[in-house]
């Protein structure tokens, strides 16, 4: 079963059958309830996770105590990684958003197959490089763009990553609370209900539930470029 899971999972596409399941052998799950901190800023960290149902939020947190969200990872992605491979503290927390299952590999396991595997050292390389475009967007965003700037920037984000082609535009399935934008914006939960109440009044965006349709692509961009 866990062979299974992890062979569905992009970081360990590249092993073959016999390499997958010594890994298979060492990883142990893990459920994490909803709100839950599955790792800790600052803490010393010894596990790889890879989450295999559910979604979480890293964070930091600042000196007044205020959240700020740097991603959402979901099923298939993993986490934890800088710590093993530099061996210093966790450099950000991971909340739980909704009850998430994960498979944990230890930093022995995990070292050994890195060194023997130079396709899955890229994997990591890559992904690694995404998080630092992913970052240098948001420092950017932070820097030169307003706060209907903002929140545009991290719905298209989040349609970039989790998003999916429809018909209609882009869907953002399970968008997160107006609370989690503005944490993912820089900015106020108020702001962000004014912000997308204007972007539906333009026509730019269909919320409906739990799900976010972004309905003009280029045009919503070039809106609040």
């Amino acid at each position: 079963m866990k062979e299974e899971i992890l062979k569905k999972v992009p970081l360990f596409a590249e092993l073959d059958k016999l390499e997958l399941s010594h890994l298979a052998e060492v990883a142990f799950p893990k459920t994490s309830l909803k709100g839950s901190f599955i790792l800790l800023e600052k803490e010393m960290g010894s596990t790889l996770s890879i989450i295999t149902k559910g979604k979480v939020k890293v964070t930091v947190t600042g000196e007044e105590g205020k959240e700020v969200i740097l991603a959402v990872l979901s099923e298939g992605e993993f986490f934890g990684d800088l710590a093993l491979l530099d061996g210093k503290p966790r450099s950000a927390s991971v909340v739980a958003m909704e009850e998430t299952e994960l498979l944990n590999l230890g930093r022995g396991d995990f070292l050994y197959e890195l060194e023997k595997n130079p396709k899955l050292a890229l994997t990591i390389l890559r992904t690694l490089a995404t998080r630092l475009r992913r970052a240098d967007r948001q420092i950017e965003s932070l820097a030169l763009l307003d706060v209907s700037g903002r929140v545009a920037r991290t719905l298209l984000n989040l349609a970039s990553e989790q998003g999916e082609k429809t018909a209609r535009g882009l869907k953002i399935k399970n968008r997160p609370t107006h609370q989690e934008i503005a944490n993912m914006s820089g900015t106020t939960r108020e702001t962000v209900t004014r912000v997308l109440g204007d972007m539906q009044k333009k026509k730019l965006i269909s919320v409906e539930g739990d799900e976010i349709y972004l309905l003009e692509g280029e045009a919503f961009q070039e809106s609040y470029s």
